[in-house]
């Protein structure tokens, strides 16, 4: 874990890596996002996407995912906002790398014990294509 005290600005951290499967994208969007784009192969070659590709919130999905599965993750209390980005859409076999980099922090002036980081947490394609790009401020521990 890693608390406010160990996040360094401009310090990017490798996250982690998650494969998206085929099936993983028609059960997510099967059950969240039911446009035909993420359903069905034929009627995705006739969207702007040219064929199959996972929603923008199994995107988001997934960085929570490989976020949560880090066992160096930032000792979040909570998250305060954020921006988000979609350049490149996720398809099916893509393996996505996650990287998050302090882009500045401070301390909490109205909670002791917390501080104010923002991020800029991107997922890259094999072919380092960004697919995903989050800017977000969180609540983050201190060292107790």
């Amino acid at each position: 874990m890693r608390y406010f005290e160990d996040v360094e600005v401009g310090v990017a951290h490798e996250i982690g890596e998650h494969c998206v499967s085929r099936e993983e994208i028609v059960r997510f969007a099967s059950e969240w996002d039911p446009q035909p784009f993420h359903l069905d192969e034929e009627q995705a070659t006739q969207s702007v996407f040219g064929g199959l590709t996972a929603s923008s919130c199994h995107t988001y999905a997934i960085s929570s995912l490989i976020f949560s599965k880090n066992p160096d993750r930032m000792a979040v209390a909570a998250m305060l906002g954020l921006s988000l980005r979609f350049p490149t859409a996720v398809r099916p076999g893509d393996e996505l790398r996650q990287l998050d980099e302090c882009i500045e922090k401070r301390l909490s002036r109205s909670r002791p014990g917390l501080g104010v980081v923002q991020s800029r947490t991107t997922l890259t394609n094999r072919a380092g294509q960004e697919v995903f790009v989050m800017e977000s401020s969180y609540l983050v521990r201190c060292r107790p």
